[in-house]
């Protein structure tokens, strides 16, 4: 499974070109409910629901989001092998959840800070 980060969902919404192919979408797909607020957030603050809300909500019933429980909670504040912030630590704890019950997961992400804190902790990435 692909664990989403959002510079890669907001990538395909804003139609950067650093997106992932449309075949990556297919792919099992899942994250946090921080997902949805991350993206909404960004869309909101460019001035752009209007014409992404259809998109956004197409985009997010492709993705299982994972709540954010408190064994999430909890591993998100303890301690970490490097310093990391908020949103980054609540993702991996998330990603370290899905590992703990046997998920393979892979990380996708164009945030460089994540990707090394995934790194630094042995979560594969995915190829963008």
């Amino acid at each position: 499974m692909i664990y989403l980060d959002s510079s890669v969902a907001l990538a395909r919404l804003l139609l950067e070109l650093r997106a992932p192919p449309a075949s990556f979408w297919r792919e099992h797909l899942v994250s946090s409910r921080l997902l949805e607020y991350e993206v909404w957030n960004r869309v909101l603050a460019y001035g752009l629901s209007d014409f992404h809300k259809r998109p956004v909500s197409t985009l997010l019933m492709g993705i299982d989001l994972l709540e954010m429980d408190r064994p999430v909670l909890t591993r998100a504040l303890e301690p970490w092998p490097i310093a990391m912030r908020t949103l980054d630590a609540l993702h991996l704890a998330t990603i370290e959840y899905l590992r703990s019950r046997g998920g393979v997961v892979e990380l996708a992400s164009y945030d460089n800070r994540l990707v090394a804190a995934a790194q630094t902790l042995g979560i594969a990435l995915a190829n963008l």
